[in-house]
C-alpha cells in the first residue's frame, strides 16, 4: 500500500505510527471543520431569531451591558445604573 513494505520487520512500527498521525490529523481537521460549520449555522440561526424584533428590543439584546438571565429577564452584566442615551444627555442642563 503507497508503495511501503508492510512485512519488513524494519519499517513496520514506522509505518504504523505514520498511519496513526495521518489518522490523528485527519480527525482533528474535521473537527476543525465541523466546529466552524457549528459556528457558521449558529449565527445565522441566532440573526434569523433577531429578525423580528424592533429596534428597540435589538439595541438591548445586542447591548454589550445586557445579559439574558432565566427568570429574571435581561439584566446588567455590570451591576451599575444604564447609561443615559446621548440625546438625554444634550437635552439635560449641566450645573
Amino acid at each position: 500500500m503507497f508503495g511501503t513494505n508492510w512485512s519488513d520487520p524494519q519499517t513496520l512500527w514506522l509505518n504504523v505510527t505514520n498511519l496513526a498521525l495521518g489518522l490523528v490529523t485527519l480527525l482533528a481537521v474535521l473537527v476543525l471543520v465541523g466546529g466552524i460549520a457549528w459556528e457558521l449555522v449558529e449565527r445565522r440561526r441566532k440573526a434569523h431569531q433577531l429578525e423580528g424584533l424592533d429596534a428597540e428590543m435589538l439595541r438591548l439584546v445586542s447591548s454589550p451591558h445586557v445579559l439574558p438571565v432565566p427568570g429574571l429577564g435581561l439584566t446588567m452584566a455590570d451591576g451599575g445604573e444604564p447609561l443615559a442615551s446621548p440625546k438625554e444627555e444634550q437635552s439635560q442642563p449641566r450645573s
